[in-house]
């Protein structure tokens, strides 16, 4: 299969191929490693490939044959390294498949490679000092997000149709924005964490996808739902696969619109005339939207205090298992400026304090659950602004403390990391773009507890009232003399 056509089919629509005898999974590999060659020297978003073991049976799954990429952290295949996007774990090799890497394999996902994380996901833009920086294929000067921006990047540039990604506080969001993807963040105890920890990030990280269509995010969640042995709590089942809820009516929906976050900057001119835009594309639909008032349930700089605790005692915790089980120090030469301040800040949060963060988490879910009480989803912009130049985000980074940091991230994102505390699904759709770059907007749309099934309704009907499949970036494997 020639590139230029592998481009054309979402993972699905290549697996029905598989399925269908027109294509064998090899073909399709091929032509995603074709790409990959095709448009990583651009963008930087694959940090290593290998050739795939996997051997699926076609048609076995909606997408069994379909070429893959995890991300560099939160899951793990055998004898593959696994370095968590930083110099602390470089080198380092999996003994085994985590448990989600073998749900993808069930899956029938052909995985034969790796994409960028910022080190230890730990940022909102993804730059690491060990792989360099992945730039956005709509404009290679600017951020492709983070922490699942190698993922986020790659799907977009077409290497391949869907991967892997995480979000701890707009991770798989902030890239789907930021490239022009759909991305959605499943609900806390959606998708097991197991078996080697029970949380991440004190509940805040989720797995999900990036994805070009609404219905291979779908397809992927359905593979990858449901609890391992010993998870402490799961999310009830959905009553129907998420792949039928996309062509599913989502009927007249109660939207409420909050156009400036909570706190942080104020949202740009660019970005508010996207939100007017998708306002009036909903209000076409049949939906009745408002303006509303949500209340987060904490003061602005209580919630970022309480998140930059969680997230700092996470950090330091895996930090120094890291340093242990490879013997390296934790300093300036293992771990970057604003990680190495993490580290510090982490060692510093007393126990006292990391259970008061904890009652911070209870009051945001409590708050944001009255809210869903009298409104069915939330729309939000994803970001406040366009994706940032390459390099804003590390600006005078070395003189912040840990609380900074996650403050500055805060800043940048402040309509995300609400639904990551409050453990809600959320999803990023391209609804619309900026006019005068041409560059992605997303709109976020969140709903309440174990609600994905309701956001996918709503997604299949504004990808099909606004679609998106034909925009591509300026970096594009299916128009070789633009990749």
């Amino acid at each position: 299969m020639r590139v230029t056509e592998y481009v054309t089919f979402d993972a699905v629509g290549l697996a029905e191929l598989v399925a269908k005898g027109e294509v064998a999974p090899a073909e399709l590999e091929a032509a995603a490693r074709e790409a990959a060659d095709a448009v990583n020297p651009r963008i930087n978003a694959v940090v290593e490939t290998w050739p795939a073991d996997d051997e699926p049976t076609p048609g076995s799954t909606p997408l069994a044959g379909v070429p893959f990429l995890i991300k560099d952290i939160g899951v793990t295949m055998a004898g593959r390294r696994s370095e968590l996007g930083s110099r602390l774990a470089a080198g380092n090799v999996a003994g085994a498949d985590s448990a989600l890497m073998a749900r993808f394999r069930r899956a029938g996902l052909v995985t034969f490679g790796r994409t960028a994380t910022p080190e230890l996901a730990y940022s909102i833009t993804t730059e690491p000092v060990l792989y360099g920086p992945t730039r956005n294929p709509w404009d290679p000067e600017r951020s492709a997000g983070g922490s699942s921006g190698g993922a986020g990047a790659a799907v977009a540039a077409g290497v391949v149709p869907i991967a892997h990604a995480t979000d701890a506080a707009g991770s798989l969001r902030i890239p789907a924005a930021c490239n022009g993807l759909f991305g959605m963040k499943p609900t806390r105890g959606r998708v097991s964490m197991g078996p080697d920890v029970d949380e991440t990030f004190s509940g805040l990280a989720v797995h999900g996808s990036v994805s070009r269509t609404v219905r291979d995010s779908a397809a992927l969640l359905d593979r990858m739902r449901g609890p391992e042995p010993g998870d402490p709590y799961f999310a009830q089942q959905p009553s129907r696969p998420y792949a039928q809820e996309v062509t599913r009516h989502p009927g007249p929906l109660r939207i409420g619109v909050l156009g400036q976050g909570w706190g942080g900057r104020r949202t740009s001119a660019p970005v508010a005339d996207a939100l007017a835009r998708t306002v009036r594309l909903l209000e076409s639909l049949g939906h009745r939207v408002t303006e509303a008032e949500v209340e987060l349930g904490a003061d602005w700089e209580e919630f970022v205090l309480a998140n930059a605790r969680l997230s700092t005692a996470n950090l330091t915790a895996s930090v120094d298992e890291l340093a242990a089980a490879f013997d390296r120090p934790v300093d300036a030469t293992t771990l970057e400026p604003a990680t190495l301040a993490g580290y510090h800040y982490g060692q510093r949060v007393s126990g006292a304090q990391f259970v008061s963060a904890l009652g911070i988490r209870n009051r945001v879910a409590r708050s944001l659950a009255r809210y869903f009480d009298t409104h069915d989803i939330l729309l939000t912009p994803t970001l406040p602004e366009l994706p940032m130049p390459l390099g804003a985000y590390a600006e005078g980074a070395e003189a912040l403390d840990g609380l900074g940091w996650i403050d500055r991230l805060n800043d940048r994102s402040p309509f995300t990391m609400a639904f990551n505390v409050a453990g809600t699904p959320a999803m990023s759709v391209p609804v619309t773009a900026d006019a005068g770059t041409g560059l992605p907007i997303g709109m976020q749309f969140a709903a309440g507890y174990g609600l994905e099934g309701r956001l996918f309704r709503l997604a299949g009907q504004l990808e099909q009232a606004s679609p998106w499949s034909g925009r591509t970036p300026t970096v594009w494997a299916g128009n070789p003399t633009r990749a």
